[in-house]
């Protein structure tokens, strides 16, 4: 993963490739109070029910992802964004390939 540079100018969107197949990460900033992270999913690709100690925030830079938060089921497209709340299961799956950020805040 890699920081991007302070004072820097980039577009998120733009900022991460899609692979065939697979999922990118790429740490934007990081800091105790939380970090920024973009992600590329190709489809079909996802992440795997988990939880995190934290309440982490998704915006969908492009495509389309299934995102299931507590067995309910959601989906979210270009500019759209949801919260997942700190311990309740949580997974994502993409329906056509799709990027986001996700913003995970951690009490401090």
């Amino acid at each position: 993963m890699a920081t991007f540079e302070k004072e820097s100018i980039f577009n998120l969107e733009n900022a991460i490739e899609y692979t065939s197949g697979g999922v990118i990460s790429k740490q934007v900033i990081k800091s105790k109070g939380g970090n920024l992270t973009l992600f590329s999913f190709d489809k079909e690709q996802g992440l795997s029910e988990h939880k995190t100690p934290f309440d982490a925030i998704v915006l969908i830079l492009d495509g389309e992802a299934e995102i299931t938060i507590g067995g309910k089921l959601h989906l979210l497209k270009k500019g759209e964004s949801i919260i997942m709340p700190a311990n309740v299961p949580h997974a994502l799956k993409a329906v056509e390939r799709f990027k986001m950020l996700l913003t995970m805040i951690r009490d401090v």
